[in-house]
């Protein structure tokens, strides 16, 4: 290292050219707010020379461009991209995303620790540096059937790879504040490493229970009364823009200088479609200031207050010494990449194509059994009947009560109050569970959707019209080794294939993008009215976000953490 050191030192004096210069051009400084006319001058991974002019072995122009520093999405589950690390990287590092902080959640309930493996395996080879936190849930609950179990054994040899930050968002709150053993082993295993958080609405001297264990982020944030006390409460809110969780507006509020140093952006979960579209954590950066954010507080947020959030202390500003993760952009406000570095490296599709492959693994993840017509049915019964209420972009759910229409000995569903059957299949082979239930907010008129896309044990999930086409949608999803499923009348109109873990395609982001578009209108042609209904889909089964849900073992209360009898 004492090489590279004096050639640090060599450069950034200006005895010798730097390896690479940006010249003509203003950094945008997160420390004063101001833009500085200065060249910037890279050696090797790292800036040697700000606020000066330099020469270089080669000079790129950036008249009239500001550079800023590298973004960081502090919360995701790459999962939800539909595509794997490798195909993440290549999507989203070109937008200026040069930090993703993953919790491989998702695949860990599909496949344990051989899913985490995959993730350190490509995280080793992708440009974009993919940090790791290892899954502190799997399963999430006892309320669902996953398809692996990791306790705090299967953990802890993972916790020194150097991809690694710490422990993932703690989703189980119920369980900490009841002091559940299996909690608590994990906890006092990390103490004194990062700890993710994970407490929707959790507020009071439950919330302070809560953070006593050590945990310190939170993403689940809804409103900024909740995210002010929290930051109070010495968290750091990670404010989050996703496919369905969209709470950068209820939250911009809060994005001011001041309260910056404690804030940061994720996505958690965001598909391709939706990137290409509108963009990623850019995309975030461009409604908060066309909204009146101010530049300098979010621009901190996205990089050097995700930074120091989670320990990574080498990057997050355009100065000397600090890791040369750099984004050219027009403008504070359009936020639109023009090029990217990665560790000092220009990101180009060389770059990308010099990366390792890694084997995919999970491929016959999905061994639901094959279910039938009969299947879907639901005694009726003369009283009110528990129906989830889904609230666009939001993954929050209301616990509704209607008295439902029968249709001979059955319930049936009623479009005219927008209610609709939702049906959960145990698809990891361990008991072949099947429970139904009934969810208002969908839109849709006729046919089924289907997805093995179902947070967090990744069950397949359905929801339809007709009890004949939920059935051929759930089977189909076997049959292509998971993904989405949308049937009408009989007949498969739109599907795409998720073979790695029933979650991830093996195809690249673009063709990913364009199957998706296709699968959308499909779902639009059923009468879906969600702007994203395959992810607001896959959401139904996520038993730790209140109030009302289904896993395979039946309807869940949240509020009461307890299947409804």
């Amino acid at each position: 290292m004492s090489e590279a050191l004096e050639r640090f030192i060599d450069q950034g004096v200006g005895r010798e050219p730097a390896d690479i210069v940006l010249k003509g051009g203003r950094f945008f400084d997160l420390v004063t707010g101001e833009l500085v006319a200065s060249d910037i001058a890279i050696s090797g991974d790292r800036i040697v020379g700000t606020c000066g002019d330099y020469q270089g072995r080669e000079e790129i122009d950036v008249s009239g461009r500001i550079v800023v520093a590298g973004f960081i999405d502090t919360h995701l589950h790459i999962e939800s991209s539909l595509v794997t690390p490798h195909e993440f990287d290549r999507c989203v590092l070109p937008l200026g995303i040069t930090t993703a902080i993953c919790d491989p959640h998702e695949i860990a309930n599909v496949l344990g620790t051989e899913g985490i493996q995959f993730f350190l395996d490509s995280a080793m080879e992708t440009v974009m540096d993919i940090r790791v936190q290892l899954s502190s849930c799997v399963p999430a609950t006892h309320l669902e059937t996953a398809g692996a179990d990791l306790p705090v054994e299967r953990l802890v040899p993972f916790r020194h790879h150097p991809k690694v930050i710490g422990l993932a968002e703690f989703m189980n709150f119920p369980g900490v504040l009841h002091k559940d053993p299996v909690c608590l082993a994990k906890l006092d295993a990390f103490q004194g490493g990062h700890i993710d958080g994970h407490a929707p609405l959790l507020r009071g001297k439950d919330l302070n229970g809560y953070l006593a264990t050590g945990i310190r982020t939170d993403h689940e944030c809804t409103t900024a009364e909740e995210a002010l006390e929290k930051i109070r409460k010495g968290m750091h809110i990670l404010v989050r823009e996703g496919s369905v969780s969209k709470d950068l507006h209820a939250l911009m509020p809060i994005i001011t200088e001041r309260l910056s140093p404690y804030l940061a952006l994720c996505t958690d979960d965001r598909n391709p479609l939706d990137i290409a579209e509108q963009g990623h954590l850019d995309h975030m950066i461009r409604t908060a200031i066309a909204a009146g954010v101010e530049p300098l507080a979010i621009y901190r947020a996205a990089s050097i207050s995700a930074a120091r959030a989670f320990g990574l202390r080498d990057r997050g500003l355009v100065a000397p010494g600090w890791r040369a993760d750099l984004v050219v952009i027009d403008s504070l406000e359009s936020c639109r990449a023009e090029m990217v570095f990665s560790a000092g490296r220009r990101v180009t599709d060389a770059l990308f194509a010099r990366r390792k492959a890694v084997e995919p693994v999970g491929l016959d993840s999905v061994r639901a059994r094959a279910v039938k017509t009969a299947d879907f049915g639901v005694p009726y019964s003369e009283t009110e009947t528990s129906v989830i209420g889904v609230l666009p972009g939001k993954i929050i759910t209301e616990h509704r009560r209607y008295r439902l229409p029968a249709e001979g000995n059955q319930t049936g569903v009623d479009l005219g109050r927008d209610i609709i059957k939702v049906a959960v299949i145990e698809r990891h082979g361990v008991n072949g569970n099947h429970a139904n239930g009934f969810v208002q907010g969908f839109g849709l008129k006729k046919g089924a959707i289907a997805s093995t896309v179902g947070h967090d044990s990744h069950n397949i999930c359905v929801v339809g019209v007709s009890d004949e086409d939920m059935a051929l949608a759930a089977n189909r999803l076997g049959e292509i080794k998971g993904g989405f499923v949308v049937v009408e009348d009989g007949k498969v109109t739109g599907e795409i294939a998720l073979p790695v873990a029933g979650l991830m395609s093996l195809e690249p982001y673009e063709r990913v993008r364009d199957t998706l578009h296709h699968l959308r209108q499909a779902a639009f042609a059923l009468g879906a009215t969600l702007e994203e209904p395959f992810l607001q889909l896959a959401f139904l089964p996520l038993p730790v976000i209140p109030h009302l849900k289904i896993s395979d073992r039946g309807l869940v209360d949240v509020d009461k953490f307890a299947l409804i009898g």
